[in-house]
């Protein structure tokens, strides 16, 4: 319980291994508009070097999640957070292009599902019921500010020494998490990991599980959203300033998608505490249909306000944000606890599935529409709300009560 001071530390402990794994996470899209220029990439190529660190998590993570059934969580995280330094530092003195930077890239997703799920599991195998829910929500709120602080620490660190420094930041961070980690996570592997019968990567009973399927398709088409926007954010009000121009009070773009993903943190916990006042479902399905809106509107504000782009990108990703922990927290209560591993990896394999696909995504429009830059970001934003909508679809299919 977190009411006891052992299990207390230990989550803190956890929490705070987990950001500063995280915080390096963003520093590529924060700085993407640079790169753009310096290594001379199309549209869809930036696209990949974003999509492909979440290509990379979908297939390691159900391995590497579905690992913690059997073994410590702590030796698949060490690897993970390593992999994550060791990327971050690759990019900061090896990268020279797309390919050495696309390699790096897909180190990081496999680093990364090495450490979130995994660190994820190891909390949640502590606890329980409402107890086991908050903690999941404070895990997800601290991934989440450490993600989006990235932003401005990217920026920052860009601004002073350069983009190579702000890699450089990241990896030593990713290093400093991986040595906490290892003195507070347990030794041992999860009491009900002992003689679990499914093979490695059999995921037939979570697919029976109807109640966690459906959480996984809504998280599914979550992930694909918000790592669209995230990738996308800074280039599109980069754009937009340059062609409307920027009042001198308001922020850098880098910035702007710092501030957003903080308040999206308030809005994620404020969400989960909603869901159980006031019903999960109903929680997602609020917080899905105002994303499909703000999804449809705001490309096409590129280029004619930045006040105006600004905040529709910021309430935008605030409401993708509302029902992120709802939807991890569903999924957790609905797993079967011996199965609980492969039933985060599932959830974490089609999350980022959406993931590597939403980047690329909008990088594809973008290029379609040539100098159409209007039409490329309106387009580009609004496809992702038909993407919204049919998940909400599925995931209302699947939560309905079977018959």
């Amino acid at each position: 319980m977190l009411n006891d001071p052992q299990s207390r530390r230990f989550v803190w402990s956890m929490v705070a291994a987990q950001a500063m794994v995280q915080i390096g996470a963003f520093t590529l899209p924060a700085l993407l508009p640079g790169y753009i220029d310096r290594w001379q990439l199309s549209k869809t190529e930036a696209g990949w070097l974003i999509g492909i660190f979440f290509a990379a998590y979908v297939v390691v993570v159900p391995v590497l999640v579905g690992l913690t059934d059997r073994i410590p969580a702590r030796r698949v995280y060490v690897v993970g957070a390593g992999l994550t330094a060791f990327s971050h530092l690759g990019f900061a003195f090896l990268a020279d292009g797309f390919w050495p930077a696309l390699i790096l890239r897909a180190l990081a997703g496999v680093g990364w599902a090495g450490a979130y799920m995994p660190g994820l599991k190891a909390i949640a195998d502590t606890l329980q019921g409402n107890t086991q829910s908050r903690a999941v929500s404070l895990h997800a709120a601290g991934v989440g500010i450490a993600g989006a602080s990235s932003y401005a620490v990217a920026g920052l660190i860009d601004s002073i020494a350069g983009p190579s420094a702000a890699f450089v930041f990241g990896g030593i961070s990713a290093l400093t998490a991986l040595v906490l980690a290892w003195f507070v996570m347990p030794k041992g592997a999860p009491k009900h990991s002992r003689g679990t019968p499914t093979s490695l990567l059999d995921f037939r009973p979570v697919f029976r599980n109807r109640r966690a399927m459906a959480w996984i398709a809504g998280y599914t088409v979550h992930t694909w959203e918000m790592a669209a926007l995230r990738a996308w954010g800074v280039t599109f009000l980069t754009v937009t300033a340059a062609q409307a121009g920027s009042p001198s009070w308001l922020p850098s773009p880098a910035i702007l998608l710092a501030v957003a993903g903080l308040i999206g943190i308030a809005v994620s916990v404020s969400g989960n505490e909603s869901a159980q006042r006031f019903g999960r479902v109903n929680v997602v399905t609020a917080a899905m249909i105002a994303a499909a809106v703000l999804a449809l509107c705001t490309g096409w504000w590129v280029g004619r306000s930045m006040i105006a782009a600004a905040a529709l990108v910021m309430v935008w990703l605030a409401a993708i944000f509302w029902d992120s922990s709802a939807l991890t927290a569903g999924t957790v209560e609905a797993s079967d606890p011996a199965l609980r591993g492969a039933t985060m990896g599932l959830h974490s394999m089609c999350g980022y599935a959406g993931g590597f696909v939403g980047p690329l995504g909008v990088g594809l429009v973008l290029d379609l529409a040539g100098d159409n830059t209007t039409l490329g970001w309106g387009l580009g934003f609004g496809h992702l709300a038909l993407v919204t909508l049919a998940g909400f679809a599925v995931l209302r299919w699947y939560a309905a009560p079977s018959r």
